[in-house]
């Protein structure tokens, strides 16, 4: 078990804020023989050695079987085998990077990430023949940077929602806020997608929510589009925490409900291929 942040282990939380531990060598000694085997910080390396001098923790119980785990770990990589450039990882270059093998791989796990809540219209997919117009709103439809969510590196390329989705229908209508445009667009379009949810300004390290419910004027914007469409409208959520959503559960205009999560870069191409049918949820 891995621990990647100090913040769980020092004293403002553990010891202080949380009173959960009388010190800091109980606070190492806690997580210990919880089964935490490495922090990614420094708590443990000021801490562990008062611990052991103190008898919270045991050398040969809690820290040798922490290093056990650890390199038992590494011992399978074959870390120890000789020539690290001989190993199976050893000769990983530039030409790895966004390989076309990879790409494919990162959009099969997005595809496989992605979960239908509802479908009690029967409305997805939509025919790709006889759709000919789609109305996209929300503020998440077209933003990069939300595919990505926390502790993301570059991505070989980013497609949004709204990029996803141009690629089946020509005439395609956005909008990410809340005016009465929107309203507009719902009874103008054949269907309605609303892309709505968190980011990293809402969830993150070192920041909670105090409630689950969508930020601003999401649900608003949700019933009035709904409630404006011709045809019952398709709700996908970007978010990594909880969100309620029970509003949507019962309403008969919320036809279906995508939740993507955080779905890394080629999330809005993932998103398209299941809102078409080109993928089953």
């Amino acid at each position: 078990i891995i621990c990647k942040h100090s913040r769980l282990l020092e004293i403002n939380h553990l010891y202080k804020k949380q009173n959960y531990s009388k010190s800091p060598e109980d606070a190492v000694a806690d997580v210990l023989k919880a089964g935490m085997d490495v922090e990614c910080g420094s708590y443990m390396a000021n801490h562990t050695k008062s611990a052991v001098e103190k008898g919270k923790v045991s050398e040969s119980d809690d820290i040798d079987r922490a290093l056990y785990n650890l390199f038992s770990v590494r011992m399978r990589l074959g870390l120890f085998n000789g020539n690290p450039s001989e190993l199976p990882y050893g000769n990983l270059s530039r030409n790895d990077i966004c390989s076309h093998e990879h790409q494919d791989l990162a959009l099969e796990v997005t595809r496989d990430g992605i979960v239908l809540l509802k479908n009690s219209a029967n409305i997805l997919p939509f025919s790709k023949f006889t759709t000919k117009s789609l109305a996209i709103i929300g503020p998440n439809a077209n933003v990069s940077n939300t595919l990505l969510g926390n502790y993301a590196g570059p991505p070989c390329k980013t497609i949004t929602p709204l990029q996803g989705l141009m690629n089946y229908v020509k005439k395609i209508e956005f909008h990410e806020g809340c005016e009465t445009i929107n309203c507009q667009l719902s009874k103008s379009a054949d269907y309605v997608v609303l892309v709505m949810g968190l980011n990293q300004d809402r969830e993150g390290e070192d920041l909670d929510r105090e409630d689950l419910v969508l930020p601003g004027e999401q649900q608003s914007l949700v019933m009035s589009v709904a409630d404006a469409a011709k045809n019952p409208v398709i709700l996908v959520l970007l978010c990594g925490g909880p969100v309620d959503i029970s509003f949507a559960k019962n309403n008969p205009k919320i036809g279906s409900i995508l939740w993507a999560g955080y779905p890394g870069g080629a999330g809005g191409k993932a998103i398209a291929e299941i809102i078409f049918g080109d993928h089953n949820p």
